[in-house]
């Protein structure tokens, strides 16, 4: 029995133990006691079946499952296996179902009745990244023992956190690569390809869990690839040369290069540190695809390509397995046929994914629950911090809390790359770029922006009504008390060669460390501050007047605190989403144009 066969003992579908209760609504998952306890035993012990509820059970059921006797054996490559408890079969030789329904033993503590839960889908991505966990919906036993037994992991190093959850916000870069893994594969991606990051989307849940922006990163995309380490098979590390300019999409398998080189060039381009990575490949999605019972899309037109073998007619279509790969990998059928067009459609299946992921015909179908939680974490290879069958469950829990409607689709803000005649590559937008990194660095949701729009303008628009003095006449000393080396001097050169403040200074660190960035200034400096506050996107709360004025040459104190992150990006979001940046809402149906 391997990883794939656990708790299929006797001919028993892992599905067909659960069973509706019905005093609370839920189904229960009965286990019996482990293999080696006789019936007796299993009497003295107090009844004759566990029960773990698919609601708010699942802690309760990991418990009773992680304290039974188990049991190890070799299996034919000679490994050491777990053998899980044995299962009593509904259809049992005593061929009743009163034995499945039995009432507990005396002296058991009857369960008292729970009121129902809004079940959620714990986790997921889409198109060729799609992967879904499932979790007091489908049980703790079933799952920890399908992931324990089914997820790789890849040690990333210090590319990501090694905190499960944290209570800030919690950022995942989701990788869907080109590799050609699983039976009718070989047309897709590049032949012989290592796997390179075809597919990426940054993952950003808000500290509150009421919202989460997906951002695609082109795979076409000309950035820095910075230098990274890589762990080998031996335990050594490897460090790889940074490439100053290539496509995104080779910060993953080429030369070398792990996932945690891909999570580097995201935070590198984007300031923006992941904490976590998610991968899967092409076979992934066919597999997800076909366990969920298909994925609705709509079609502007009909569709029918040579090149990836697609066809569907306008209007509403099912697709799974072969032909949602399809889908997920054209490029002729939409839009200029373009990869921007392409990630478009991606997110667009995306959302329709999560709405059958959460729709009744999937929670309230066990078996359906169970075939895809086991497809899912097949599919799956994740950073060495979430390698694990409850951390992982615990992350999911977390993203689980953000509804549907407040999930953002969008795309990185990009231009045609101006270094080519005729441009191949994007490269990102020089403005709208950084306005949307600054909003996910500092936690403002697209979903909220109108909301929150009109009491961050009216804050902003106090802070730097006024008049403004010129760059050149702006005096100001710069300490680092935040977390980046250097941090004051690369500001004090960003300021005088970009900004044209030429009277800035680099007066090193800071006495202590601060959390925020702030600058203090004097009433007869108001004019400079409301000057340094726009260029740097300083909010109100930084800003701190003194009461006595300047007097001779005296300078600003720019204190720069743990939320700068690098020089030239904004200190905090714009209260705007960028002009002209397309998004998606993932309770939303789209038709692909």
């Amino acid at each position: 029995m391997d990883a794939h066969s656990r708790g299929r003992a006797d001919g028993i579908d892992p599905a067909d133990q659960w069973v509706l209760n019905p005093q609370t609504g839920n189904y229960e998952l009965r286990l019996d006691h482990s293999t080696g306890e006789s019936g007796d035993t299993a009497g003295a012990a107090g009844g004759s079946s566990r029960t773990a509820t698919a609601e708010g059970g699942g802690r309760r059921a990991a418990r009773e499952s992680g304290s039974r006797t188990r049991t190890r054996e070799d299996d034919a490559a000679g490994k050491r296996r777990e053998v899980v408890p044995g299962q009593r079969s509904r259809r049992g030789s005593q061929g009743t179902r009163g034995a499945a329904a039995e009432p507990p033993a005396a002296g058991r503590r009857k369960r008292k009745p729970q009121k129902s839960r809004k079940k959620k889908v714990l986790l997921w991505t889409g198109g060729v990244l799609a992967f879904v966990v499932v979790g007091t919906s489908v049980g703790a036993y079933v799952v920890y023992q399908k992931l324990n037994g089914n997820i790789d992991a890849i040690d990333v190093g210090d590319a990501g956190s090694k905190s499960v959850v944290t209570d800030g916000p919690i950022n995942i870069l989701v990788i869907g690569t080109d590799k050609r893994t699983g039976k009718g594969n070989e047309g897709y991606g590049d032949k012989g390809s290592t796997g390179h990051a075809d597919t990426n989307i940054l993952f950003h849940v808000s500290e509150d869990r009421t919202n989460a922006t997906a951002m695609s990163i082109p795979r076409d995309l000309m950035t820095e690839i910075p230098e990274c380490e890589t762990k080998q098979q031996d335990g050594s590390t490897t460090a790889i040369p940074g490439t100053a300019s290539a496509r995104f999409n080779t910060s993953l398998g080429q030369n070398g290069r792990d996932p945690g080189c891909t999570m580097k060039t995201v935070e590198n381009i984007t300031g923006v540190k992941p904490d976590h990575f998610m991968m899967v490949d092409f076979n992934a999605v066919k597999e997800l695809t076909t366990a969920v019972g298909g994925v609705k899309v709509c079609m502007a037109k009909p569709i029918d390509d040579p090149k990836s073998h697609l066809k569907l007619p306008q209007g509403e279509s099912k697709v799974q397995g072969e032909e949602a790969l399809g889908l997920l990998r054209t490029r002729d059928s939409f839009g200029n046929r373009s990869d921007l067009d392409r990630i478009k459609v991606q997110q667009q299946f995306l959302g329709s994914m999560i709405r059958e992921m959460k729709s009744s015909d999937t929670l309230t179908n066990p078996k359906k629950l169970y075939k895809l939680a086991d497809a899912a974490t097949n599919a799956l290879t994740v950073d060495s911090a979430i390698a694990d069958a409850k951390k992982l469950m615990t992350l999911a829990q977390e993203i689980s809390k953000v509804d549907t409607k407040n999930i953002t689709f969008v795309t990185m803000p990009v231009i045609d790359n101006p270094a080519e005649p005729k441009p191949v590559t994007v490269v990102v937008h020089p403005t709208k770029g950084d306005q949307l990194f600054a909003m996910m660095r500092s936690d403002t949701s697209l979903t909220e922006v109108k909301q929150k729009e009109k009491a961050a303008k009216s804050k902003q628009a106090a802070l730097l009504k006024g008049p403004k003095a010129a760059p050149a006449d702006v005096r100001v000393d710069v300490l680092n008390g935040g977390e980046i080396p250097g941090a004051a001097g690369s500001t004090v050169t960003w300021l005088q060669n970009e900004q044209g403040v030429l009277k800035s200074a680099n007066k090193a660190n800071a006495p202590e460390k601060a959390d925020k960035t702030t600058l203090e200034y004097a009433p007869n400096q108001a004019d400079q501050a409301r000057a340094l506050a726009e260029m740097m996107g300083l909010p109100a709360t930084a800003m701190k007047q003194g009461t006595a004025d300047a007097e001779g040459l005296e300078a600003m104190v720019l204190t720069l605190g743990a939320d700068f992150k690098g020089a030239g990006q904004l200190i905090t979001g714009p209260a705007k989403a960028p002009e002209g940046v397309e998004q998606a809402r993932a309770d939303k149906a789209v038709c692909a144009k």
